[in-house]
């Protein structure tokens, strides 16, 4: 794909809005429904699948490039996937532990999650899937793990409001909470056929 200006922006609107990893493919429900509860924890999550994300969709198109495909491995492409990402995870909790303990600790069990969150290993997939150079490999990577955080962020000021809100008691909390996620995944569809290339 050429990079032009036009091609940038669809391609950023596509990964953002049209193919979001939450609402369009379902991917990384795990901590969108676990950490949404606070908008703060939410954008740190986000901050966090953003940061990881984009790195492994740098390392793992080396990986897949450069080592799996020349020795004949491309089969091995989901477990050492797995392991990029798993390894990019633990330095991203050594950091935040060190330098964001109040945040490491809000996120609890959710920051080893991102290794086994599925929108990572969905994106660093789909690079390869779509035959994506090095530049829109990252760059699907980063505005990917945009998306995630625009839903998690989203959800999280939901569901601080909905904390406020006279609910009937069957719809308290995790009911609630689906209720809201299969609204806005049906609002995230509007966004349809929007930025198509």
């Amino acid at each position: 794909m050429e990079l032009t200006l036009t091609n940038f922006l669809l391609f950023m609107v596509n990964c953002v809005l049209t193919n979001n990893f939450i609402f369009s493919r379902y991917l990384g429900c795990c901590p969108f429904l676990g950490v949404s509860s606070k908008v703060e924890t939410a954008s740190g999550m986000g901050i966090a699948v953003t940061f990881v994300m984009a790195l492994a969709s740098l390392f793992t198109y080396f990986v897949y490039h450069y080592v799996l495909v020349p020795l004949q491995l491309a089969y091995l492409i989901t477990i050492s996937f797995i392991l990029v990402i798993a390894s990019l995870v633990q330095f991203v909790e050594m950091f935040m532990k060190k330098s964001m303990p109040s945040l490491y600790n809000a996120l609890g069990i959710y920051l080893p999650l991102i290794t086994t969150n599925c929108a990572v290993l969905g994106a660093t997939i789909l690079n390869i899937d779509n035959s994506y150079n090095l530049f829109w490999s990252v760059m699907n990577g980063v505005f990917g793990a945009m998306g995630f955080m625009l839903a998690i962020v989203l959800m999280a000021g939901v569901r601080e409001r909905l904390e406020a809100s006279n609910i009937p008691k069957a719809f308290k909390g995790f009911p609630i909470s689906l209720v809201v996620a299969g609204l806005m995944s049906v609002a995230f569809l509007g966004f349809a056929g929007l930025g198509k290339m």
